[in-house]
């Protein structure tokens, strides 16, 4: 048996529903319900009534009560009962359990707590308290309900920052793309020399830079560039690098010039890093900076001309072996205007190699966070120095992931090696 009452609120009943709470009253006395539905259908309650507590489970199977008013001790299926299969049913919202009863002893309490009721009411119902549980009953509901939507808002705010986070990691994909292209050239062989190139981001882009472009039929020049910072902001300035520095672009590349006659001449490496100097300071205006060791490499001679701009020093790995660091730092480029570079004169052998490195390869850390550092550097280069240059750079690569203790950098990783096999003949 149900029965079901909907009376217009009561105007001067406060806090009132806006939109009336389904509550379903449980009894098997008739009487018992028509006292309860009487009160809760004037204060505002959309009132259904059972009188089992099977008829009542019924009812919960279609219909998700908001609070539920059931009578502990029924024939058949008893309120205790009720309650605890009412919570497991698998219904989306919270519905507020009173459990009405003469029991009064600390344990069957506790059953009761334990079976998923949330308020007790002792008979005869007291029509105060009955407002009072309710009330009480609606305040848990209302967190209830405002904790959902907050849920439900965080959840679709996720969902946005989800849709912009896999937005954004498809063009950084598309970004880490276009950054390798940059070096399109891993290795290029001259005959009686070499270039070959490593460039590793730490994440999807990085802000380092390495390569190589023709200055002649006699000369090469080779560079490493490393951008503070990491991310977009210090690969759109590896970007405009790679434009200055590109050997398909001469009146572009700030490492060129065009002489008297139109013909293209090569600008000094120091004079080099202070025109870069010059563009970082008066024309970018920028927080960034940047370090890089640019060298010019004679191919019939070997004789190297470097500067060094506060990168890591850059190292000749001879024939026989040994490790030779060039340099005494500089300072980076884009810091001071008035900042000064010095030139660096080397002298390759054949067979001799010259090699600019990033940060990231002598400052990659162990899991204790002990740097490779230069002594380190030097040697896996000499353990690995009977390779060729791009297994050699296989070899640093293997070694600096086992230092690290993973396959993932902190760092960029990135260098460049010039072979001298000697004059041609």
């Amino acid at each position: 048996m149900q029965a079901e009452f909907l009376f217009v609120p009561d105007p001067k009943v406060s806090n009132n529903p806006i939109v009336p709470r389904r509550v379903l009253v449980v009894d098997d006395s008739a009487a018992q319900r028509r006292v309860l539905s009487l009160s809760l259908a004037r204060w505002g309650y959309r009132v259904t009534e059972a009188d089992s507590g099977e008829a009542a489970l019924k009812l919960c199977q279609d219909t998700a009560f908001h609070m539920i008013l059931s009578d502990w001790g029924m024939p058949g299926m008893s309120g205790l009962d009720l309650c605890r299969a009412v919570r497991a049913m698998p219904h989306d919202g919270y519905g507020y359990f009173i459990l009405l009863t003469s029991k009064s002893d600390k344990a069957e309490v506790a059953d009761g707590l334990d079976a998923g009721a949330d308020d007790f009411l002792s008979k005869p119902i007291n029509p105060d308290e009955l407002r009072a549980r309710m009330r009480a009953g609606e305040r848990v509901l209302t967190m209830q309900q405002e904790l959902l939507e907050k849920n439900r808002l965080v959840r679709s705010t996720l969902d946005e920052l989800q849709a912009v986070y896999d937005s954004l990691d498809r063009d950084l994909v598309e970004a880490r793309k276009v950054q390798q292209t940059f070096v399109r050239e891993r290795h290029r062989d001259f005959g009686h020399a070499s270039v070959s190139i490593l460039l590793r981001p730490s994440g999807h882009v990085g802000g380092d830079l390495v390569g190589w472009f023709r200055i002649d039929s006699r000369r090469v020049a080779v560079y490493a560039v490393d951008v503070s910072g990491h991310g977009v902001a210090s690969a759109m300035m590896t970007a405009r690098l790679a434009g200055h520095l590109s050997g398909a672009a001469p009146e572009l590349n700030y490492a060129l010039s065009a002489g008297a006659n139109g013909e293209i001449q090569a600008l000094p490496p120091e004079a080099v890093a202070a025109r870069f100097n010059r563009m970082m300071i008066d024309d970018m205006q920028v927080d960034q900076y940047f370090t890089m060791a640019y060298a010019e490499v004679d191919l019939e001679t070997g004789h190297v001309a470097l500067v060094q701009a506060g990168h890591p020093h850059p190292a000749i790995l001879r024939a026989d072996g040994a490790v030779e660091y060039l340099g005494e730092g500089g300072l980076p480029v884009g810091l001071i205007g008035a900042a000064g570079y010095d030139r660096i004169e080397a002298q390759l052998r054949p067979g001799d190699r010259l090699f600019l490195m990033s940060d990231g390869i002598t400052e990659c850390a162990d899991p204790t966070g002990i740097e490779l550092g230069e002594d380190g550097l030097a040697r896996i280069l000499r353990q690995h120095a009977r390779l060729t240059s791009p297994g050699l750079m296989d070899a640093l690569v293997s070694e600096l992931q086992r230092h690290a203790g993973g396959l993932d950098f902190r760092d960029d990783v990135s260098g460049v090696i010039f072979d001298w096999r000697g004059p041609s003949l």
